[in-house]
């Protein structure tokens, strides 16, 4: 269900702001948006699987305040990451 890890180092190569970079807001929020693509996908599957949809909205809330961090702090970032990840906002 979590996604593989060739696929995330894939993502963080894509959104790094410089080489190591692996905890910046835009490379935390793309591979969240990865992960709960991957859940959601399970959960059009399995519509009672409760504690993979409780895992699902702790991930979406976390990703909404890593989004709104990164909107308060610069709004350009914000609006290049929107764009690159389809987010509607």
């Amino acid at each position: 269900m979590a996604i593989s890890q060739a696929k995330k180092n894939e993502i963080i190569k894509q959104y790094a702001r410089h080489e190591g970079d692996t905890g910046s807001t835009e490379v935390q929020v793309a591979v969240l948006t990865a992960d709960i693509n991957e859940i959601n996908v399970h959960m059009k599957n399995h519509r009672k699987d409760y504690h993979s949809q409780r895992g699902l909205m702790k991930k979406i809330g976390h990703r909404r305040n890593l989004i709104s961090y990164l909107r308060k702090t610069d709004v350009q970032r914000y609006r290049e990451l929107i764009k690159s990840l389809g987010l509607r906002r």
